[in-house]
């Protein structure tokens, strides 16, 4: 009966915790989202809005990710091959490590040095995280030319609607 109890308890609990698509879908920023700090691999402060400037005429994928978190290693490979698949798109890395020291470590270990990185130095609670619903990671959003959201809501690099939306955004701008 203790067990039956104890399995029926982690069954309400798994679905209380289990990641749910946001009811409304964003296609912008919030000003204080925008404002949000990250930090480079160097240690230097970044705003959200510094980061969508630098990519500003191309489409952007971001990714968020965390080394502690086995859904994202899982997603590694699959992350990969996407941005193999597309040249021409920029990719963005947005780690919730728990520290410098984690981040640091991560982007060695998994071999991420070469590419965008930042870190939210704030921890995961924070005007971007909680403008954009973040509640669990890997997460993917694609960002279109113009900085507007264009797929807000993914949770596997695998999702057909990341390619399908990269690739009208390069027939728009084509």
């Amino acid at each position: 009966m203790k067990k039956l109890l104890l399995l029926l308890m982690m069954g309400i609990f798994g679905l209380g915790c289990s990641q749910e698509a946001p009811k409304v879908l964003k296609t912008t920023f919030s000003k204080e989202a925008l404002q949000q700090k990250l930090e480079d691999e160097e240690g230097k402060n970044i705003t959200i809005q510094q980061i969508l400037d630098q990519h500003k005429g191309k489409v952007l994928v971001i990714d968020f990710w965390a080394g502690w978190c086995r859904d994202c290693l899982k997603a590694l490979p699959k992350a990969e091959e996407l941005e193999k698949n597309n040249p021409n798109i920029d990719f963005v890395f947005l780690s919730l490590e728990r520290s410098k020291e984690g981040f640091d470590k991560s982007l060695e270990r998994f071999d991420m040095k070469e590419k965008n990185n930042y870190w939210f130095a704030s921890g995961w609670k924070n005007d971007f995280n909680n403008y954009v619903d973040l509640n669990w990671i890997p997460r993917y959003m694609v960002i279109d030319q113009k900085s507007a959201i264009a797929k807000y809501y993914a949770i596997s690099p695998e999702d057909p609607e990341i390619q399908s939306t990269i690739d009208q955004l390069l027939k728009k701008q084509q």
